[in-house]
């Protein structure tokens, strides 16, 4: 029966894995741009993302594998959870983690970089002219990725080295489960050093754009009707059309009397409405295809289709702010009682024994995973809105340095290089997202799930407590308990242990992450009543330009969904950055593509 219920729990998790990537070849091939689509660049995307969602959803196998030992009913071990048993489930459970994790960072820090500068040092001129080689192309990359893996090398021999914290009088670190953490190797340190680094960089990026993202995509949702159809939109473009060549036509007559031609003040005018025209014929023309004419009736159904289910998504977008509103809550909960109830504060970046304040999403996690897999149901659709809302967030905020725009990421319109960078950003904010779901979001259910011990001595020395006539007695297992029966009964799960070891052995990593969480709330919650206020409004100026980068590539059949949600700034300002032409003439985009 165990064996079975094992097996059950990973082919589960496999089934996760392969719909996350899915998921997360959607999201690749719908934000870069097709004309410069790049079979390295997808692919080491498509894998990154892929990597570090598995390693998120590995959770509630964890929380399922380890609850799996105990009768969370009587509160006591099963009969088949022998010591060795549950060591090997942990064993196994640590080979995973410790595999995904590392895997993450070598991802992040070498694999990504050398993508990035194996794309830069392509040169199509050369190559077709044979002036540039493989070998060339390679070490050309490896030059520059040298650092990279420089920079891997000093972390981890930090790791290895760096001494960490220690008992000291006053901290409560004599009980069994922190001394635990405290003894461990130095291949343990150097990666849980190097992992809290990630952690804490992925934290800051986390609190601008998990945060903004996280209000922005459910009021995204809700706001999600143009203020303007597509049929109203191609009439007042055909009015505006008439107006011009109106214009036009008396411009051209007022110069049919005249010997010398147009004055440069009219010339300079007429000039201008040409250029006015042909920008309006193709919203015109964009217009029609967004209201299916001339397309076949597959894509009129379709246009009517997604007319017909926008209430629908109106009432998704009100559901995740019920969500995001009761994760706020539930987070801003569980570290109010951190701040207040840590069992060593500071010193050991948190950590907290139990719960003492009632947090709902903790309690419906516990309650769920009592039925697997209705909890790796919710965990995995907590995720994916925390993972679109990141997404939403650099969508919304774009790549920046301090205030200037080094890329813009926009669906369909995103080079390669602006792609990679998106994705070592959100795989230190998938990081950062482990740590909050663990740490903050459902803390009980991360650490012991369902389990839960009799409190109660043994009627003889070796046997497990009765709690049959005593139900009253039986509690849920926490890292404080005082009762021996509590340490043979409750096993913490592996990434509860691993996060504890890092804020407890490195206490700055455990108190900088525990205090950016507040960030996080504040940045939420000021960008949520912002987008609730401000009203969306149509970036012409962005459709326009779009519109004419799809003409010049032959891409206008695909740009109908420009006319959905998506075209709208959620924000209430129109955006200027991305593509926006400079002083030279120029498109930033082209100015990347040229380097």
């Amino acid at each position: 029966m165990a064996a079975i219920q094992t097996t059950l729990i990973w082919i589960a998790y496999v089934v996760a894995v392969v719909l996350l990537m899915a998921i997360a070849s959607i999201f690749v091939f719908i934000y870069q741009t097709p004309r410069d689509r790049s079979a390295s660049v997808t692919t080491v995307c498509i894998f990154t993302l892929s990597a570090l969602l598995a390693t998120i959803l590995l959770l509630p196998v964890d929380i399922a594998l380890v609850s799996s030992t105990t009768s969370s009913k009587w509160g006591n071990k099963k009969d088949w959870a022998t010591p060795n048993r549950v060591d090997n489930i942990v064993y196994t459970l640590k080979i995973v983690y410790y595999t995904l994790y590392s895997l993450d960072a070598l991802l992040c820090l070498i694999v990504v970089p050398f993508t990035y500068f194996w794309y830069e040092e392509y040169d199509e001129v050369a190559a077709e002219e044979g002036n540039q080689s493989f070998g060339q192309r390679l070490w050309g990359a490896l030059k520059y990725t040298i650092t990279f893996i420089l920079l891997v090398v000093i972390l981890f021999l930090v790791g290895f080295f760096v001494p960490v914290a220690r008992n000291r009088k006053g901290e409560h670190f004599d009980l069994d489960y922190f001394k635990n953490l405290l003894a461990e190797n130095h291949g343990e340190r150097a990666l849980t050093f190097a992992l809290g680094l990630l952690i804490t960089i992925g934290t800051f990026i986390y609190i601008l754009y998990t945060g903004a993202g996280t209000a922005l995509l459910p009021i995204s949702l809700i706001k999600s009707a143009p203020s303007i159809s597509a049929p109203t939109l191609a009439a007042n473009t055909a009015s505006e059309l008439e107006r011009n060549r109106e214009r036009q036509r008396q411009l051209e007559g007022r110069n049919a009397g005249r010997q010398n031609g147009l004055d440069a003040k009219d010339r300079r005018e007429l000039e201008a409405l040409v250029r006015e025209e042909r920008t309006l014929v193709r919203r015109e023309r964009l217009a029609a295809e967004a209201s299916g004419e001339g397309r076949s009736w597959l894509v009129r159904a379709w246009v009517k289709l997604e007319a017909v289910f926008r209430p629908v998504k109106l009432l998704g977008g009100v559901l995740l702010v019920l969500i995001s509103v009761i994760v706020w809550v539930s987070m801003l909960i569980t570290g109010i009682d951190k701040a207040k109830n840590s069992i060593c504060k500071r010193h050991c970046g948190y950590v907290l024994g139990h719960i003492n304040i009632f947090q709902p999403i903790n309690w419906i996690f516990v309650q769920s995973s009592k039925v697997f897999p209705v909890d790796y149901i919710i965990v995995a659709l907590l995720v994916l809105f925390f993972f679109a809302s990141s997404v939403v967030g650099i969508a919304s905020i774009g790549i920046r340095f301090l205030w200037v725009t080094i890329f813009q990421i926009r669906k369909g319109h995103t080079s390669p290089q602006a792609l990679l960078m998106a994705t070592v950003m959100l795989t230190l904010m998938g990081l950062a997202i482990n740590y909050s779901l663990v740490m903050m979001v459902a803390p009980q259910y991360a650490t012991f799930g369902p389990q839960t011990f009799c409190d109660k001595a043994p009627r003889h020395p070796g046997e497990q407590p009765d709690c049959t006539n005593h139900r009253s007695l039986i509690r849920p297992c926490s890292e404080v308990s005082d009762n021996p029966a509590a340490k043979d009964v409750c096993t913490p799960s592996v990434v509860s242990t691993f996060l504890n070891r890092m804020t407890l052995n490195f206490p700055f990593f455990g108190g900088v992450d525990f205090w950016a969480q507040f960030a996080f709330l504040g940045i939420f919650l000021i960008v949520f009543v912002t987008a609730l206020i401000r009203t969306p409004k149509i970036n012409q100026a962005q459709l326009d330009q779009d519109a004419e980068e799809d003409e010049e590539e032959g891409l206008l059949a695909s740009t109908t969904r420009r006319f959905g949600a998506t075209w709208q700034d959620i924000t209430g300002r129109a955006r200027r950055t991305g593509g926006q032409t400079n002083g030279a003439g120029t498109s930033n985009h082209d100015d990347l593509n040229s380097d």
